[in-house]
């Protein structure tokens, strides 16, 4: 998944390596996506998520996955954050935005990447978690990738997605925490 758009890059376009220089700003709006974003999560995790989420099955997970250490998760979370979610806008926000811009209006080309970028989520989520879990937060995943997949068209660089997208990851990450090690 990440070789493809480099190899569309470099051997199909051929064109160099670029790292979407910052350069028309988008930061602010980014940032307060993000912070709504989270608070959207907060809100629902503690309203209807915190008793349909047992801590144990959590705990579980996390042991079976290597990071029921306090230390171990926080840098699994670090590693989502800081690498993870760039990956991540690398892939759907430049690449399949970009790649659906060519034959679609941005509009659509949003629709399409927020929707393949929520499947992508959907197929791990569902190995962890009943339908009904996985369906909010598909939906709240499909809402995040296109409003990232709005920024990344608005601003034309994948840095204030990931701002917004890092945000979201850090509170994601804030509440499993809460989970295992509370």
């Amino acid at each position: 998944i990440l070789l493809l758009p480099l190899f569309c890059r470099l051997v199909i376009d051929k064109q160099k390596i670029s790292f979407s220089k910052p350069t028309h700003g988008g930061f602010a709006v980014a940032a307060t996506l993000g912070i709504l974003i989270s608070a959207a999560i907060f809100i629902t995790y503690w309203t209807v998520g915190k008793s349909m989420i047992a801590p144990q099955m959590v705990k579980e997970m996390a042991a079976k996955t290597g990071l029921a250490n306090p230390y171990i998760y926080l840098a699994g979370a670090a590693y989502w954050v800081l690498i993870n979610s760039v990956l991540e806008e690398y892939v759907w926000r430049w690449f399949v935005v970009k790649q659906c811009q060519a034959f679609m209006p941005p509009a659509a080309a949003i629709i399409v990447s927020a929707i393949a970028f929520t499947l992508h989520h959907i197929i791990a989520m569902q190995v962890y978690f009943n339908w009904l879990i996985v369906a909010i937060a598909a939906l709240g995943i499909c809402i995040g990738g296109a409003l990232w997949s709005w920024c990344y068209i608005k601003y034309k660089s994948i840095w204030p997605g990931y701002l917004s997208h890092a945000i979201v990851d850090i509170t994601v990450f804030t509440i499993g925490y809460h989970l295992i090690f509370q």
